[in-house]
């Protein structure tokens, strides 16, 4: 067998039989648990973003999901309609899968994990036609502070 042909071959199989590192996070090796009322209908529509982009979801109807995300550490100004939680950090509200994804794979040091307050028009679950509105994505730090994570201006950084 000529060299080159089986060093290719070896480079090609060689990442399928590593570990995963922290660095390799498949969005699909946890579930995530999404607490939410059971009357949201925006909340089965962001659950469907988030199953389309390979998360394994769980959802769970909750009655007092104010108490469950203060004890999560996520402030009322961060707080929206759902709170999703894997591999122990907060997805709070519309939060883009693309986002998530990229902060699993690389989480910011001392973060509980990513908010989009409120529940802007155009977000994922949030659709209404061609509506959008410009939206911060944030990152939630330990000590209760937040900065931006990531700006969104139009409808389609979001995928």
């Amino acid at each position: 067998m000529n060299i080159k042909i089986a060093l290719a071959a070896l480079l090609l199989i060689l990442p399928a039989t590593l570990p995963a590192t922290a660095e390799t996070v498949d969005p699909e090796a946890a579930k995530m648990d999404v607490y939410k009322s059971p009357t949201c209908g925006c909340c089965k529509k962001w659950i469907s973003h988030i199953e389309k982009a390979g998360f394994a979801v769980n959802p769970v109807d909750h009655s007092d999901l104010y108490t469950l995300k203060m004890n999560a550490g996520i402030q009322p100004e961060y707080q929206s309609c759902h709170t999703g939680i894997i591999d122990g950090y907060v997805f709070e509200g519309h939060v883009p899968a693309k986002f998530i994804e990229q902060f699993l794979e690389q989480p910011v040091e001392n973060a509980i994990g990513l908010s989009v307050p409120a529940m802007p028009v155009g977000t994922p679950g949030m659709e209404m036609g061609d509506r959008f509105m410009p939206y911060d994505v944030l990152v939630l730090m330990k000590d209760g502070s937040d900065r931006v994570y990531a700006s969104i201006k139009g409808y389609n950084e979001q995928f």
